[in-house]
């Protein structure tokens, strides 16, 4: 058959509609057609046409899944004819790889303080081996040491020692929070009548050089003390500790420990200043890296300083980085670059609920406070906490959303950064802390729906489960993105096309801090100036309910975004191994 188009004035093949009472009115419908095709029919030895309508079946928006393709998704979209805001979940519970662990029985003591998992790595090839991704990245291990990591890969640590920073860039900025030293198990309120959870510190600025000259005097200090110390004959280690943080051995009230001030997030990101630095670190297993293409955080499109960079921490002993998740719930990655080590506490992710509940009962933000877990209340709640000590050369792995906090034990530098592993368990606790941080009113450090689109743009995905999740993300962005539109347009609300230019970072609304993909709300915030701000719908609409005053631009054609949405598709298991080398 041939199939024709009939158009809406063709009135022989359209079906009768109430007349619109205006002109106005009429401009609002849609325009119609109905797809006929004529079928050649034999009827009493002579050959005729008959019309017959082609259906397009349209699926109920609720029925679509990440097996059918963009039209139809598009299609389903436009027949659905939704009103409100579309705020489905980027997740699918079905598609969750969450290991299952319970908090319900009562545990004993023994089980609450499990054994770290420590590999010790017998040669430079064992630390290429897929295995020890396959162990890291296990969703049922909250975090691993590679004992002695520098070592086997001869990695020269000396690079990031005091004095080789001060050599490379003395005037380097320096965050500095000023804390109260105290032992590693515990968090005394400012009387020392009880303790608790939260663990304030405050903020000032220095330079490498300084901090430089305060760790140095700092530990000269404690040398002049040990010398006196020892001719009284030298105490338990617990009596060295109390000596250090001025703690007295009355059991109802503690001295308050000595101010110490912990020098953090040193931005090693600029690759001329930090040559050898970083040249270094490329010595590393791949997913290791700061950057590679299994990592998610290589497909951003832009810096994210200490994420996809490398950020230094210069300490004395007593400096604390309270517990958190990473942003995102992202791995990590921490060296110790001595000559001191540290003290690590880290839980699984399974129960960072349980830590969040106790946050707030202890008046403390999870998300964005300060607080440093009181590990009685801890094992009250039957969570298990993993202590470790990290020495010099030692990498510490922290897992997707694992919770932890650290204590420099010594004088020591540390290297951090964050990597996100093209897993399922990676990719699916991201979006997870992407909603919660919605909800939240949090920024996502990370713009995940920006990352996913980019993802599929660039990689082979071989894991089904990955596969799926990611999928599922592109078709709940796709859904959104074609509900809004469809809005607008019958808004009457023009939407200017804008394609995104080489490095334009990805979009956060100016109000709420979410993320903001494809379809920018934009206002002019001083048109002399030219400076532009982008809101999300939902502010947009609140500030101005007919968006007058506020342009629409597009940045991907959706047809764009259909074909990147066809076109990525499961690849067999064959690219494995190069994904990880």
């Amino acid at each position: 058959g041939l199939p024709i188009t009939s158009k809406p004035h063709q009135c022989a093949f359209q079906s009768a509609a109430p007349a619109p009472s205006t002109t106005e009115e009429l401009s609002k419908i849609p325009l119609k057609e109905l797809r006929i095709r004529l079928v050649k029919v034999e009827s009493g030895g002579r050959q005729t046409f008959i019309a017959s309508e082609i259906e397009q079946k349209t699926m109920p928006l609720n029925a679509i899944n990440i097996k059918n393709n963009a039209a139809e998704v598009i299609r389903a979209c436009k027949g659905a004819n939704i009103k409100s805001k579309f705020r489905e979940s980027y997740l699918l519970p079905a598609f969750s790889v969450k290991p299952a662990l319970s908090n319900e029985t009562p545990t004993f003591r023994d089980k609450l303080n499990p054994p770290t998992p420590s590999i010790y790595l017998e040669s430079k090839r064992d630390a290429f081996s897929p295995v020890l991704l396959q162990f890291c990245t296990d969703p049922k291990n909250a975090v691993t040491v590679i004992r002695g990591l520098a070592g086997s890969l001869r990695l020269n640590l000396g690079l990031f020692s005091t004095k080789s920073l001060v050599e490379a860039n003395s005037e380097h900025a320096v965050e500095v929070r000023t804390q109260v030293q105290q032992p590693a198990d515990e968090n005394w309120n400012h009387s020392g009548s009880a303790q608790t959870w939260p663990c304030e510190s405050s903020r000032s600025h220095t330079t490498i050089a300084k901090y430089a000259q305060y760790q140095a005097s700092s530990f000269q200090e404690s040398l002049q003390v040990d010398i006196v110390t020892m001719s009284a004959s030298v105490g338990s280690e617990i009596n060295s500790i109390s000596r250090l943080t001025g703690v007295t051995s009355n059991p109802e009230q503690k001295a308050i420990g000595k101010i110490i001030k912990f020098g953090t997030n040193i931005d090693l990101s600029d690759p001329k200043r930090w040559k050898l630095q970083l040249q270094e670190l490329l010595k590393l297993p791949a997913f290791m890296r700061v950057s590679s293409s299994a990592n998610m955080l290589s497909h951003v499109g832009q810096t994210i300083l200490g994420m996809n960079t490398v950020q230094l921490y210069m300490k004395v002993p007593g400096s604390r980085t309270p517990g958190h998740q990473e942003n995102n719930n992202f791995c990590s990655v921490n060296i110790n670059i001595g000559p001191g080590d540290c003290e690590w506490f880290a839980v699984h992710e399974h129960y960072w609920k349980a830590i969040s509940d106790l946050c707030e009962k202890h008046g403390v933000d999870y998300l964005t406070g300060s607080w440093w877990p009181v590990l009685e209340d801890l094992y009250r709640s039957n969570i298990p906490v993993y202590r470790f000590i990290q020495r010099p050369g030692d990498l510490v792995w922290i897992n997707a959303g694992t919770v932890h906090w650290v204590q420099a034990v010594g004088w020591c530098n540390n290297i951090a950064w964050n990597v996100g592993p093209l897993n399922a368990y990676q990719y699916q606790l991201a979006l997870e802390r992407f909603e919660w941080n919605e909800i939240k009113k949090v920024k996502s450090i990370v713009p995940m729906i920006h990352v996913s689109w980019n993802v599929a743009r660039t990689i082979k995905i071989t894991d089904p489960n990955t596969f799926k999740m990611i999928k599922h993300c592109l078709l709940q962005s796709i859904k959104h993105i074609q509900i809004l539109r469809d809005q607008l347009v019958s808004a009457g609300k023009k939407i200017s096309y804008q394609s995104r230019v080489k490095d334009e970072p990805a979009y956060y609304c100016n109000e709420c801090d979410v993320e903001v993909f494809n379809l920018l709300f934009v206002t002019s915030e001083n048109s002399s100036r030219k400076t532009y701000v982008v809101h999300c719908e939902d502010c947009a609409w609140e500030h101005s309910p007919s968006l007058s005053g506020v342009v629409v631009l597009e940045q991907y054609r959706i047809n764009e975004l259909m074909n990147t949405y066809d076109n990525f598709t499961l690849v067999r298991q064959t690219l494995s191994y190069t994904l990880m080398n």
